[in-house]
């Protein structure tokens, strides 16, 4: 995927649900490539399934906003802005699920999405970020590069995706705007 051919759309309902199977294959992609993305492995078409049955809900009810990655037509990558419900929480948002194609990987694209998450909150008054990824990780390195800052480290957090072990999770939040 070329920078020219990179391009960030967020996906509405129909969107989203258009490109189910897509999100679907990305996921179980992602973790059978050691993302730290909440799942173990074996990595299931049917766990993807179940995991997209309740985002795709939740995106439709508001509490989500889907954000993909296209090299033209072909979905290449995603991440995921959950505002915070809370009243006293307004102006916050959780980044989750950043997730991009082991073929389509180390050319920009978790830093596009990033780029673009952190817009989209903005523009929905969200100000304060926050995230977590494995410690260690290709994940941690780009939220560090990208002036997200780390709060605490939490030992033996998860266990990792091939399922064997547990790993320590990083903590951050980022101020936009």
């Amino acid at each position: 995927m070329t920078a020219m051919a990179n391009a960030i759309r967020t996906l509405d309902v129909a969107g989203a649900v258009a490109r189910r199977a897509e999100l679907e294959a990305l996921l179980v992609d992602a973790v059978a490539h050691g993302a730290s993305v909440n799942f173990v492995a074996p990595m299931t078409a049917e766990k993807a399934t179940r995991w997209w049955n309740g985002a795709l809900a939740d995106h439709a009810a508001g509490g989500r906003v889907i954000l993909a990655a296209f090299d033209g037509e072909r979905l290449v990558g995603s991440v995921q802005l959950m505002p915070a419900g809370q009243e006293n929480q307004r102006h916050r948002a959780d980044i989750g699920k950043l997730l991009v194609h082991s073929a389509a990987r180390r050319q920009g694209i978790g830093a596009a999405l990033m780029q673009a998450v952190e817009a989209e909150a903005l523009t929905r008054g969200r100000t304060l970020l926050t995230l977590d990824t494995e410690t260690g990780s290709d994940g941690e390195r780009l939220y560090l590069k990208l002036g997200w800052t780390r709060f605490g480290i939490v030992p033996g957090f998860a266990t990792v995706a091939d399922g064997a072990h547990r790993a320590d999770c990083s903590f951050f939040y980022k101020r936009v705007g």
